[in-house]
């Protein structure tokens, strides 16, 4: 059987491949809610899905049984499913995969992918991730952004990796590129350790918000921004009815303010690039906004 079920293989522009996993790679369920964004606003289409029997512990993940229509059961398996999304206003398309992170054979299942996007097209890979950290919520979201690529990590001002220590299935992903000279970025968002609550709209937008870096491709976030403002509203409320919690949020914002008081002014966006980048979305979101008039 093969590991990879096609439904279509459409042409596409140039696409580029834009991941994440549930699990380990995704504190606050942050970076598969800056997906599943990113599915919904481009109206992602499924064309294939991954068949989970050669890379799960059912037993560690375990199949769901719903009822259809209130009397057939129907199980449903873990699903990585590939998504494509048609972008008229960009230079490029997109093919998002949504999926879990897999119990075995990490080797095998991230050359499926990448097979895949020799199939599509693709030529750029990015993964999207979260991670806990000593972070205040009420600080703009720490991005760290990685680059396989030289002239990306120039271009972005991200960095080669020194991290070492334990890696989840994106870890592999960006390996198998690079053995197969696919360039790749991986964004990480992080997330406040103290708040449970999930999904993070902020961490979320933020990462949507680097995406839009990387790819030049406009994201209408009106949405996710509102979500965003809720969230920090409702955090803000319960904080300040724990003192001892209060006073460890304070800690960690003059912890980073300390820390950005020694940033150099040359690292940080100039207005021209600003203004270019907000000149990209009027032209992407055209007179009307992203869908004509009235949005339609």
């Amino acid at each position: 059987m093969a590991d990879i079920v096609w439904t279509d293989k459409p042409q596409l522009r140039r696409p580029i491949l834009v991941a994440a996993f549930k699990g380990w790679n995704d504190a606050g369920e942050s970076a598969s809610a800056a997906l599943g964004f990113l599915l919904e606003q481009f109206d992602g289409e499924q064309i294939a899905s991954i068949d989970p029997e050669e890379f799960y512990d059912f037993t560690a993940v375990r199949p769901q049984v719903t009822l259809s229509d209130g009397l057939s059961r129907v199980i449903e398996w873990p699903e990585n499913s590939l998504h494509v999304c048609r972008i008229p206003t960009a230079e490029r398309d997109l093919i998002v995969l949504q999926g879990i992170e897999p119990s075995l054979r990490w080797k095998a299942f991230c050359n499926v992918i990448i097979d895949a996007c020799s199939e599509l097209g693709v030529d750029m890979v990015i993964t999207l991730g979260a991670l806990l950290a000593d972070v205040p919520h009420t600080r703009p979201v720490p991005i760290t952004g990685l680059a396989s690529d030289e002239a990306m990590v120039e271009r972005l001002g991200y960095e080669r990796s020194s991290y070492e220590g334990p890696t989840g299935i994106v870890g592999v992903l960006h390996h198998i590129c690079a053995e197969r000279d696919i360039p790749s970025a991986s964004l990480w968002a992080s997330v406040p350790h103290y708040v449970a609550a999930a999904p993070n709209p902020k961490a979320a937008l933020s990462l949507i918000r680097s995406f839009e870096g990387i790819t030049q491709v406009a994201v209408d976030a009106t949405q996710l921004e509102e979500s965003s403002e809720d969230y920090e509203r409702q955090v803000n409320a319960a904080v300040a009815t724990d003192p001892d919690v209060k006073a460890f949020v304070e800690r960690l914002e003059q912890t980073l303010d300390e820390t950005q008081e020694d940033i150099e002014p040359e690292r940080l966006p100039s207005a021209d690039s600003i203004a270019r980048d907000f000149q990209r979305f009027l032209k992407q979101r055209g007179p009307e906004g992203p869908s004509g008039p009235s949005g339609a």
